[in-house]
């Protein structure tokens, strides 16, 4: 049986498909996938065993040139690549007017979540089958329950298998030394933990004996991460490194402290001990998924606010200058966030 998966985008979104690729492989054995993907992501498919054959498109990069004749050449591309073969099945995991397009370019019967259930209710239009998804439930059940439901099996457990082999990842290096890494980059501005913490815990591992790695993905992280970096000589401030490099320096690490960040689903989907840090997100529904995942959520007033801007701040009548920002983070200390890490690194 050979399946296509649209899931283009995001980097969680991605890896939290892999657990029902897992799942349909226990299931059915023979299955095979192949899988459209946005091009900046077309790694993270790859590592999965079940996986056959990535199907690149850069729609984030067209829709900015849409009339350049690079863009209508990597089109015409990406549509002979979608026409080659003949599927079984073409599962829409996105659920969005764009994923369902894609969907509609390929060659087999199309199915999805049904319009009560997908994230824009007109993709569903666009789909032969139909399947109703609770809601309420993290993203990773969703997908799950989407691909049993459409390919005819139960699932067995409630613990996601991502699938990935984390020893093939892991580059030996002449240094056998621990060492965490800290994931302190993330999108929205209050989703980031005070960089004034990030420098305590820093100085909390090195007197623990433990190395710290801090990637970074732009000018404003590696700011940070050098802030981070400049009282502590055992944390290392790396140079850029492409996904996969990323994930081999996750794949090595003794555990992982990170914020709000699609790089923490990668610790997860590698079986990395890690503390995720959550302020006016809500992790029941997005959260990273997995074993030895604690999420240490803020009990702050407001939170979870689910909002890119600090309200907080704004309703304050006379506000006050604060170093801790945003104030949601306030009780959940470098202290707090080292006592525990301390029992996932004494496993």
């Amino acid at each position: 049986m050979k399946i296509l998966i649209i899931k283009t985008s995001s980097m969680g979104d991605i890896i939290h498909t892999l657990p029902a690729i897992t799942d349909a492989k226990k299931a059915l054995g023979s299955v095979t996938f192949d899988w459209v993907v946005e091009e900046n992501f077309a790694e993270i498919p790859r590592w999965h065993p079940a996986v056959n054959k990535i199907i690149p498109m850069a729609w984030r990069r067209w829709r900015k040139n849409l009339f350049s004749t690079q863009t209508w050449r990597e089109w015409r591309e990406f549509y002979k690549n979608c026409r080659q073969t003949h599927y079984d099945l073409i599962i829409d995991a996105q659920g969005l007017l764009k994923s369902a397009c894609f969907a509609y370019l390929a060659k087999g019967p199309r199915v999805g979540a049904d319009h009560q259930s997908a994230r824009e209710s007109i993709a569903a239009f666009f789909y032969q089958h139909r399947y109703p998804i609770a809601p309420n439930q993290h993203a990773i059940f969703r997908i799950r329950s989407l691909f049993a439901q459409a390919l005819g099996y139960k699932i067995t457990t409630d613990i996601p298998d991502y699938g990935i082999d984390r020893q093939s990842l892991i580059v030996k290096t002449p240094s056998d030394s621990p060492y965490l890494v800290f994931l302190h980059g993330t999108t929205w501005d209050t989703k980031h933990w005070p960089p004034s913490y990030w420098r305590d815990l820093a100085l909390l591992a090195h007197k623990n004996n433990y190395a710290i790695k801090l990637p970074w993905g732009n000018l404003a992280e590696r700011e940070r991460a050098l802030h981070i970096a400049a009282d502590c000589n055992t944390a290392e401030v790396l140079p850029r490194l492409r996904l996969a490099e990323i994930a081999s320096v996750l794949a090595g690490a003794k555990a992982i402290v990170a914020v709000d960040t699609g790089l923490g689903h990668l610790a997860a989907a590698l079986d990395i001990p890690t503390i995720s840090l959550y302020g006016p997100t809500h992790p029941d529904l997005t959260g990273a998924l997995g074993k030895s995942q604690i999420h240490l959520k803020t009990d702050f007033a407001c939170a979870p606010c689910l909002s890119k801007e600090c309200g907080y701040l704004k309703r304050q009548t006379s506000p006050q200058s604060s170093a801790i920002y945003p104030p949601c983070f306030t009780k959940l200390t470098p202290a707090f966030v080292w006592e525990t890490l301390a029992p996932l690194l004494a496993q």
